[in-house]
């Protein structure tokens, strides 16, 4: 994995979403290799040192893995501590991490650290659930201070995530010949990496004929009408915080684009078996799929 290019990497890992996994991954492969001569780190400490390794990843890794005495936290951990010893911070405020880590490794025996770690994210999974709990048979009732108090259903304190928004993308597939044009994506979201069509982003779904010609005609591109496709009904995919609606635009090309259009928008010409083996997001790879 250190060995390969990242392009190779995105394409294994094209349809599962979280790219920026994939590419950690591949990362601390390099690094694994660079700087720790291919061995592992065994410790809690040394494994937050890896590209895309957090408290949680570590801590799962050095408990289960190498028996180091250091309390994992998920949700189910959450609220579990939050339930069991009355904890009302605010669970999705990153300043909570420090007080129930510190009462999580209070706890955890250095003897057997990752049957801690498994049970009690097991007894949050299937005992303590976020809704209905089954408290009646539950062997920490006499020590669960949200049981004695009835405050079962308060805990833990979340606080709403941001509602998620829609976005409405138009793709421009502009073919010349056998060859369709597509860009590598550089900008700092969770696509870099990954290749798309040239695109147009609205508030609203439709995108009106006005609109459609002043972007063609910015990318210097000549149609054939006699070859006018209508554009896809909308594809929809759905992100951690967004919603996409994304239509495809196949348009067929009298000549090439321009060499400015292709340098300022990194887009190049790829054949069908190229784009294949390119690492596509999902909602790309679906329409390449039933369409090129």
């Amino acid at each position: 994995m250190a060995a390969a290019p990242e392009a190779e990497v995105l394409r294994y890992w094209q349809g599962l979403g979280y790219y920026s996994r994939a590419r950690n991954m591949h990362r601390t492969a390099q690094q694994v290799v660079s700087e720790y001569a291919g061995k592992f780190p065994a410790t809690y400490a040394e494994l937050l040192k890896l590209r895309g390794v957090g408290p949680y990843t570590a801590a799962a890794i050095a408990s289960f893995a190498f028996d180091e005495a250091v309390a994992v936290l998920d949700g189910n951990v959450y609220r579990v501590l939050a339930r069991i010893f009355g904890l009302h911070s605010d669970i999705a405020a990153p300043s909570s991490r420090k007080e129930f880590q510190a009462v999580a490794d209070q706890h955890i025996p250095a003897s057997t650290p990752a049957d801690f770690n498994q049970a009690i994210m097991e007894f949050g999974a299937i005992q303590c659930t976020p809704a209905k709990p089954d408290c009646l048979f539950c062997p920490m009732q006499h020590q669960c201070w949200a049981f004695q108090h009835g405050q079962v259903a308060l805990l833990p304190v979340k606080s709403k995530a941001k509602a998620s928004r829609t976005r409405y993308f138009h793709y421009f597939v502009l073919r010349h010949g056998e060859q369709t044009y597509l860009r590598e994506r550089r900008e700092k979201d969770i696509w870099q990496g990954l290749y798309d069509f040239a695109l147009a982003e609205t508030t609203v779904p439709e995108l009106p004929p006005a609109e459609l010609a002043r972007h063609l005609e910015a990318l210097g591109a000549t149609l054939d009408t006699s070859q006018a496709a209508e554009p896809t009904a909308a594809y929809k995919h759905v992100l951690s915080h967004q919603k996409l609606e994304a239509r495809f635009h196949p348009m067929e090309l009298t000549q090439p684009l321009p060499a400015t259009t292709l340098r300022d928008l990194g887009l190049r010409a790829y054949s069908t078996a190229e784009i294949d083996a390119l690492p596509k997001p999902k909602l790309i790879a679906n329409y390449c799929d039933q369409n090129l």
